[in-house]
């Protein structure tokens, strides 16, 4: 989703040269070169909710296929193991691509039990581009600047108004990143990841990653098996899939999210007074959107910019009482000030620009090939519209600059590994950004994983999040490597965690938003992904 996570650590970075010398077209190998060792110097950054996180930054090549070439700068944090004895380094990622994993590092240090946490160095980072790493991306500034045309291309004036919002993006990429653009990709990412381990003199490091992060992880323990002690990976990327197909896969997900938002208003009608009908309160939405099309609300939010800010309650249903009570007051009262409210709680992008956008596009164009015939996009998305509309044209908008990508696409990893030690996946049933079949598909593909599943549950990172019989297994897992086994399919379900109440009171209508104190709260204000 679009919210950023907020970059709470301040490491000193250096950008390294320009970029001009790289020929958009360059290659990138899947063959692992040997990380070179460098010597981290940590400074204290700690922060209220995190105060004994340090930073530190790291340079690593541009290219590693020429590790003594240019050089560019990670951002990384640490919360540094307190036991007498280390299980070494614990790499964290929140997903995206593009999402800053700096202050994840200080949430997952302080949310596992602190016996298990002391064990660890919990190691944050920033990939290439991303955040406080230097150089950061940002490609176009402005570019979701409310009000967008609608998403819908029921015109073709609407469709090309979209489509030229797509070629500017890609184009403006080209423009100022045109030498860096090749070497943003998820196999340069998880070399710099190595670079990492080596930095931290560990032989070995544990990893765990959420979203796009279990993709990033996978492809990890593929090109260096050998260096992976303990790996686990929430709410999992569908490998076979990347990217356009794993994007067509989210728009019926999300649709059936939004549907069960429709049926969780329905049920406290006595709250939010628009109906006990799921269906004809969905008819209300789309009403809603209609008139927002035509008269944006409060001027700024449009029929594209209510799909975003609906968007996140597919990720995480803790933003479900904000939404509705937003929903309710336009319907019921005619007043739009909280749908705006909720808006730029949830969907803005901050005036200072995109960076994260900008990584999520320029990792997926080039990780993977894209139809370049804008033929193929239309017939797709209109045939998964006509089935699932809510987030459908949305969703390839999002993604419709890698149809004009300046660079050429890399083939992706194939993940199957039979030479990790045990892994632990986690997996909610009804996850929407990554569908079930995701988890299930990266369970056979990983020798010996032991796939955990909340049955039910339909929030996206579901670890850390306040469900007991998870958390109790990822303790296991990093305490002492130990797995459920069933010799089925799935080796444990959990039961999903309780959906939200209705706010107590009009006051507390975004207090537990995505800077709230609530763990679910807390943990998806840190996901700074869309995937």
């Amino acid at each position: 989703m679009r919210k950023r996570a907020a970059v709470l650590c301040g490491a000193a970075v250096v950008v390294a040269g320009s970029f001009s010398a790289f020929p958009a077209g360059a290659s990138t190998s899947q063959t692992p070169q040997s990380a070179p060792a460098a010597k981290l110097t940590w400074k204290n950054c700690a922060t209220t909710n995190y105060p004994t996180l340090q930073c530190a930054s790291l340079n690593v090549p541009l290219d590693h296929q020429n590790p003594h070439g240019q050089q560019i700068t990670l951002a990384l944090s640490r919360v540094k193991h307190t036991a007498q004895k280390s299980q070494g380094p614990l790499l964290v990622n929140p997903g995206g691509p593009g999402g800053s994993g700096l202050t994840l590092a200080g949430f997952v240090a302080s949310s596992l039990p602190k016996a298990v946490a002391a064990q660890y160095d919990v190691i944050g980072f920033d990939p290439r581009g991303v955040g406080k790493s230097k150089p950061a991306l940002d490609c176009k500034p402005g570019h979701f600047n409310p009000v967008r045309p609608d998403s819908v291309p029921s015109t073709p004036a609407l469709e090309k108004a979209n489509l030229d919002r797509a070629k500017s993006f890609a184009a403006a990429c080209g423009t100022k990143y045109g030498g860096l653009l090749p070497y943003i990709n998820t196999i340069q990412a998880v070399q710099d990841m190595d670079s990492i381990r080596a930095a931290l003199g560990a032989r070995q490091t544990s990893y765990f990653g959420y979203s796009y992060g279990t993709y990033l992880g996978a492809v990890y323990a593929k090109l260096f098996p050998q260096r992976v002690k303990r790996l686990i990976l929430d709410s999992i990327v569908d490998p076979t899939g990347v990217w356009y197909d794993d994007n067509i896969s989210q728009d019926s997900a999300f649709d059936a999210r939004q549907k069960a938002l429709m049926a969780w208003i329905a049920k406290y009608d006595s709250t939010y007074k628009l109906g006990t009908d799921p269906a004809k309160i969905e008819a209300k939405w789309y009403a809603m959107r209609k008139a927002v099309a035509k008269k944006p609300a409060g001027g700024k939010v449009g029929a594209s910019e209510l799909e975003d800010t609906f968007v996140p309650g597919g990720y995480y249903n803790g933003y479900w009482p904000h939404l509705a009570e937003a929903f309710a007051a336009y319907v019921n009262d005619k007043n739009s000030d909280p749908l705006v409210e909720a808006y730029q709680n949830f969907a803005a992008v901050d005036a200072s620009g995109d960076n994260g956008y900008s990584i999520y596009a320029s990792v997926q164009c080039r990780d993977a090939s894209w139809p370049r015939d804008w033929n193929q996009w239309r017939k797709d998305n209109w045939a998964v519209y006509e089935k699932a509309p809510f987030m459908a044209w949305n969703n390839a908008w999002y993604n419709a600059p890698c149809a004009f990508w300046p660079t050429d696409s890399l083939k992706p990893v194939h993940i199957a590994n039979d030479k990790l030690p045990p892994v632990l996946l986690f997996q909610a049933t009804n996850d929407a950004a990554t569908p079930y079949e995701g988890g299930a598909t990266v369970h056979r593909l990983l020798a010996g994983s032991s796939f955990v599943v909340e049955q039910g549950g339909g929030n996206h990172g579901i670890t850390l999040s306040g469900n007991a019989c998870l958390d109790k297994y990822l303790a296991a897992y990093l305490s002492d490597g130990t797995v459920p086994r069933s010799g089925g399919a799935i080796d444990a379900v959990c039961p999903k965690t309780p959906d939200p109440k209705p706010l107590s009171t009009k006051a507390a209508t975004m207090s537990a938003g995505p800077s709230g104190s609530t763990d679910g709260a807390t943990l998806h204000g840190l996901l700074g992904f869309r995937r």
